[in-house]
């Protein structure tokens, strides 16, 4: 099982669920290109989606995880759909949990036309996407521009995550958040294309989660890959926001695993030894992985329980 986490968010995030998931499965945890321990990205480098979606496929060839099961959170929930779309032999399962599958709808920034045919096709999703920009997109990336990044990251994180959510984050969750808030993720080239024949087109068996307290627009969304998908089952998690696995771990913990045991194929399965592992994105030599930024720590992705807090 490979999780990919989204954006403000670095491998930490899964610290809520990693111990049961690792329970039944053999379970990784990376973070992503740019984001904590790895080296920021350079000034005048583009935060670009398909780059991570690249380097999510190398992670599990080199690694040589595939087909693996990939549990994806926001933004790394749309690298996993992207990565289902162009390399399907690589995933046998995925949980997706709320994708921002914008560019399903409008461009990155959409139009006064795409606008208006999204109203008279989809209504509400049109005006969850019009009401997450002016609220959050907008003000955000003007923060961004003028060098505020605490009011981005204020303004941002209400929008994603509802503001009794964002304000309820403990001073350990928000400090992650600022070590991976990146300008260039809201001023950079945005959110990679993606179209309605391909995701119906894919054929894993796919979980599709909500949190019962997310924003509007996160809901709409999922509507839309839920009409799509061939092979899909939705289920909202209760006394959650969009960040569901930290806000309900036992709910969410629960689902996942009832998902990927629902059919007679399982991923690597423990056998009560709980294997897992921790994996930076940067230089870990071990597995010939250099893909980006720090030379950071080398990890065993076959670690026993008890030694994540060491990392």
């Amino acid at each position: 099982m490979l999780l990919v986490h989204g954006s403000a968010s670095d491998y930490r995030t899964w610290s809520h669920v990693i111990e049961a998931l690792a329970d039944q499965y053999r379970v990784v945890a990376y973070s992503r290109r740019y984001h904590y321990p790895n080296d920021e990205i350079e000034a005048g480098t583009d935060y670009s989606m398909m780059q991570h979606v690249k380097d999510l496929r190398r992670v599990i060839e080199t690694l040589e995880l595939g087909p693996v099961h990939l549990v994806g959170h926001s933004y790394g929930a749309f690298l996993s759909l992207l990565l289902a779309i162009g390399n399907p032999e690589l995933v046998r399962k995925l949980v997706l949990a709320e994708p921002p599958v914008l560019t399903l709808f409008t461009s990155n920034q959409p139009r006064y036309g795409e606008l208006l045919r999204l109203f008279l096709a989809r209504p509400r999703t049109a005006l969850s996407i019009v009401g997450f920009g002016i609220r959050g997109v907008a003000p955000a990336t003007a923060a961004i521009q003028r060098g505020d990044r605490e009011a981005a990251l204020r303004i941002f994180g209400a929008a994603v995550l509802g503001p009794a959510t964002f304000r309820g984050l403990s001073r350990e969750r928000l400090e992650q958040a600022r070590a991976n808030l990146i300008d260039t993720e809201l001023i950079g080239s945005g959110f990679a294309p993606i179209a309605a024949p391909d995701i119906a087109a894919v054929e894993a068996p796919i979980l599709l989660l909500t949190g019962e307290r997310s924003p509007t627009i996160w809901h709409r969304f999922t509507d839309r890959l839920g009409e799509l998908l061939p092979n899909v089952h939705r289920v909202e998690i209760p006394n959650a926001s969009h960040i569901m696995h930290e806000d309900n771990p036992e709910a969410y913990v629960s689902e996942v695993v009832g998902h990927l045991e629902s059919c007679t194929t399982i991923a690597v399965q423990a056998t009560g030894t709980g294997l897992h592992g921790l994996l930076h994105f940067g230089d870990i030599r071990e597995h010939g992985l250099a893909l980006g930024g720090a030379d950071v720590v080398q990890v065993d992705v076959h670690r026993q329980p008890g030694d994540l807090e060491s990392e």
